[in-house]
């Protein structure tokens, strides 16, 4: 049987681009850029509970790394180091050769050297630390959001909610709409250009892994804000836009809090754009800039000094809602 060595040295060993020391030591050795500060995360993904058992190894791959390369999107740092820890039930060197295909793959679109982690035998678990650089004083955090300012959105959301459901059995997707919502899932593509192109224009930033209300959520609790939303606004697949035009009946579904389509849209999760917030006044900036990264970026509302998230429906009533994302505990 391979030893974890052996895993290590074969499948997750390769030349890095600006590390000192990487793979194969007690510790990796690593220089900070000159007027440069660390921004680090980590996140964990398990069988389960993040993805299904039977995940297809490359895109597993790719998506552990990217999850992680978007909490620096959204910070505005530049990613450049991650380790990995990774626990598998049984050594199956096919899986592993495309799992560490797909994390390199993400690790090579954005630069990033792998510098060290561990292997055990236990339940699948992959758990990813990553570490980029920010200019001193210019991180986006989420604690800046101040009232007036405008909330933005790149991309759409609740494509990989919705493919999460079809996969579930809780609706069906035509051929073509799950295709493209797969990919949302599986293949998340981490904001970096636009969270390095927000630094001098955000006020506070957040990336959407739990969902729209619970992720805009957090940026309200540590700015000491609220916020207007216009649903509208929010945008979304041409998918959904069928499902929620205003007044649309489909097998039961209403434009209301009950409606499930909703309810992946604003608090489905696994989205992975940013939602940020920014002063009245670079409104045209930030239009200009998705021009510039052929990005949708989208004003979906206000920051209001009223605590609290309002959210106004399609004829202007207010939704109450009582699920904002997901929680690993509830």
């Amino acid at each position: 049987m391979a030893s974890e060595f052996y895993l290590i040295a074969q499948y997750f060993t390769r030349p890095t681009h600006h590390t000192q020391l990487g793979v194969g030591d007690d510790a990796a050795l690593i220089s900070i850029s000159q007027g440069m500060e660390i921004a680090i995360s980590a996140d964990m993904l398990v069988a389960g509970t993040h993805f299904f058992h039977d995940a297809d190894a490359y895109k597993l791959g790719w998506k552990s790394l990217a999850v992680n390369v978007s909490d620096m999107a959204a910070m505005g740092a530049n990613p450049k180091w991650a380790t990995l820890a990774i626990a598998l039930p049984e050594v199956n060197t096919a899986w592993l050769a495309e799992f560490s295909r797909g994390f390199f793959a993400c690790a090579d679109a954005f630069n990033i050297d792998l510098i060290g982690g561990d292997t055990t035998r236990g339940p699948l678990t992959i758990s990813v630390q990553i570490m980029g650089e920010v200019p001193i004083g210019q991180a986006i955090k989420r604690s800046n959001a101040n009232v007036g300012d405008e909330i933005w959105v790149s991309g759409h959301c609740g494509d990989a909610a919705l493919a999460l459901a079809h996969m579930q059995g809780k609706l069906t997707l035509p051929a073509d709409a799950f295709a493209s919502c797969a990919e949302a899932l599986h293949t998340p593509q981490p904001r970096v250009a636009l969270g390095l192109a927000l630094r001098q224009i955000a006020s506070s930033a957040i990336d959407i892994s739990d969902g729209l209300l619970a992720d805009l959520g957090h940026i309200l609790e540590r700015s000491n804000v609220g916020a207007s939303l216009i649903l509208s606004h929010v945008p979304h697949s041409a998918y959904l836009a069928d499902k929620l035009a205003d007044g649309h009946r489909d097998e039961g579904v209403t434009n209301t809090h009950d409606n499930n389509i909703l309810s992946m849209l604003l608090a489905g999760g696994d989205d992975y754009e940013l939602c940020f917030t920014a002063p009245i006044e670079k409104h045209t900036e930030i239009n200009n800039l998705s021009e510039k990264l052929a990005l949708p970026l989208i004003c979906i509302g206000r920051i209001t000094a009223n605590a609290g998230l309002i959210v106004h429906g399609f004829n202007d009533e207010i939704l109450d809602f009582k699920e904002t994302g997901f929680d690993h505990f509830s």
